[in-house]
C-alpha cells in the first residue's frame, strides 16, 4: 500500500487538475491490483488472515473512486 501513497504524493504535485485526476486514477488502479494480489495470496494459502488488509484496501478503493468522481464532476461543471 506504500506504492499507492507514493502515487498520491506524485498526484499532489500535478500541474493541472486534469493531471491530478489522471494520477489519482492510476492510484486507484494500483489499489485494485493490490487487492488482486492479496486475494491470490489468500487463496493460495500462502498468506492467510488478511481479511483486515482486504477490508482496508476496499476502503481505500472506495475513497479513491468517490474522490475521482467528485473531481471529474467539478471539472465538468
Amino acid at each position: 500500500m506504500e506504492l499507492q501513497l507514493a502515487n498520491i504524493k506524485e498526484a499532489q504535485a500535478g500541474i493541472t487538475k486534469k493531471d491530478f485526476v489522471s494520477k489519482m486514477s492510476i492510484v486507484n488502479k494500483e489499489a485494485r491490483e493490490t487487492k488482486y494480489w492479496l486475494r491470490l495470496l489468500n487463496d493460495s494459502g500462502y498468506f492467510e488472515e488478511n481479511k483486515k488488509l482486504l477490508k482496508e484496501i476496499d476502503s481505500i478503493i472506495n475513497i479513491l473512486t468517490k474522490n475521482i468522481k467528485a473531481l471529474q464532476k467539478i471539472k465538468k461543471g
